[in-house]
């Protein structure tokens, strides 16, 4: 495994994901929670006889022969720790993957734009990041959803004890695109509250946003692990909310996206990461222990403790791909457009289609 560095910055119930019936045919785009989620893991991909099965089917999705791929991946990110531990467990060796990670860092727009030039195979990252970069037209194909979890809001005791209360509140971010930022705009939206006109967002270096909540400059912070996780433990703060709540608690938060190019000539070879990577999580929510003790050297100010409760609450075991998949990302446009973010002309069903390469089937 080679890292290279561009300037640019529990168990969710794996027996339960895998009593899910095999979705068939194109599924209509539906609003009810029911029908979003029917099914998540191993949609899509035949004949797999499980979702488990699936994950633990190696040899049918490894290449014939090595094959060095550049991934494109945020080295930090304490929820992206499985893919970037994967190779001490040999999995991308496995599928005969000769894996050179490219940190991006935060950099979305730049890891995007690696995958759709060619400077790099495929990446993982945040949904609510990458779509609307998507609809503008990167080259870029989803191939699955990872895991969910990683984003909070937080406020002090005795503030706003709920979405509806922060109705005119400044709420603290670290990016107005980011991923948390879309997020719980579009959460305060279901809950009565107007993201653009009832709250004011204010922009803090992340070290800064429990500082201001302390302070009152701000009623509320969002953003993701480790940092926010960090913030919880500091005394009279509560999470409000995050992204493990309502419908979205069984919806992928980070995705998989390969090079069109990729997608397009070379199948075989983009199934291989996407599978590799939809294992690694799987073995990372069996083995937490492991994964936080083998990605600490990576992290800044953290704790094998820390990592490990971090990643103890992400889903990890929770993957979609297929037709699932895209109902999932369907889910995410429609409410994108509902707080402004994607085209009000943008079909979600449509949208999350075009952007998917089904490359199990």
């Amino acid at each position: 495994m080679t890292i290279h560095t561009f300037n640019r910055r529990r168990l969710l119930g794996m027996a339960g994901a895998a009593t899910a019936a095999a979705l068939v045919g194109r599924l209509g785009f539906a609003a009810e929670a029911g029908d979003v989620h029917a099914g998540h893991a191993g949609h899509g991909v035949a004949p797999a006889a499980s979702p488990v099965d699936f994950l633990q089917d190696t040899a049918r999705w490894a290449l014939p022969e090595p094959r060095k791929v550049r991934l494109a991946v945020n080295l930090n990110a304490v929820c992206l720790a499985p893919v970037t531990v994967a190779d001490t467990q040999g999995i991308f060796k496995q599928h005969n993957l000769d894996v050179e990670f490219v940190n991006f860092g935060n950099s979305t727009e730049v890891l995007l734009e690696s995958m759709a030039t060619g400077k790099a195979d495929a990446a993982v990252g945040m949904a609510l990041r990458w779509l609307k970069a998507l609809e503008q037209g990167f080259d870029v194909q989803l191939t699955g959803g990872t895991h969910g979890g990683c984003l909070r809001l937080l406020a002090r005791e005795g503030g706003p004890g709920d979405l509806a209360a922060l109705k005119g509140a400044t709420i603290g971010v670290t990016d107005m695109a980011a991923a948390d930022k879309n997020f719980f705009a579009l959460m305060l939206k279901r809950h009565g509250v107007d993201p653009s006109r009832d709250i004011t967002w204010r922009v803090y270096p992340v070290d800064l946003l429990g500082p201001a909540l302390d302070k009152g400059e701000i009623q509320a912070a969002s953003g993701s692990d480790p940092m926010m996780y960090r913030v919880k433990q500091r005394p009279g703060i509560v999470e409000l909310s995050n992204n493990l709540v309502e419908d979205y608690a069984n919806l992928s938060c980070c995705v998989i996206g390969v090079s069109g190019t990729l997608a397009r000539q070379d199948k075989p070879v983009a199934a291989a990461i996407s599978h590799a990577i939809l294992q690694a999580h799987a073995w990372a929510a069996q083995h937490p222990e492991v994964v936080a003790e083998r990605f600490l050297p990576l992290t800044v100010n953290s704790s094998h403790e820390e990592l490990l409760a971090i990643l103890r609450e992400h889903t990890h075991a929770h993957y979609s791909v297929g037709e699932a998949f895209v109902r999932e990302i369907a889910v995410y446009a429609r409410d994108l457009k509902q707080i402004e973010v994607l085209r009000p002309r943008t079909d979600p069903l449509a949208f999350a289609e075009s952007i998917h390469a089904d490359v199990f089937a």
